[in-house]
């Protein structure tokens, strides 16, 4: 079954989403390491590692999120090159 390519609506809705969720995810970055170098200054090192792998979860999640909206206009641009 052939999928139907995404109207212009329902791609700004899907990137509106997307982009919230990036935001949530930045702020929880600017959180994390605020409360990371707020500990690691008070002389507690044991955070950093277990942060830094947050954080790079978090990176990763963006990373996900960025390819699945490139993969949507990829989609798009090659159903648009199919009409006549």
């Amino acid at each position: 079954m052939k999928k139907r390519p995404l109207s212009r609506d329902e791609r700004r809705s899907i990137t509106y989403g997307i982009l919230s969720v990036v935001v949530v995810i930045v702020l929880l970055q600017l959180w994390l390491l605020t409360a990371t170098m707020n500990a690691y200054l008070g002389g507690d090192d044991t955070v950093v590692w277990p942060a830094a792998a947050a954080s790079l979860i978090c990176f990763g999640l963006n990373g996900g999120l960025l390819w699945y909206l490139y993969s949507i206009e990829r989609t798009v641009e090659t159903s648009d090159g199919d009409s006549p």
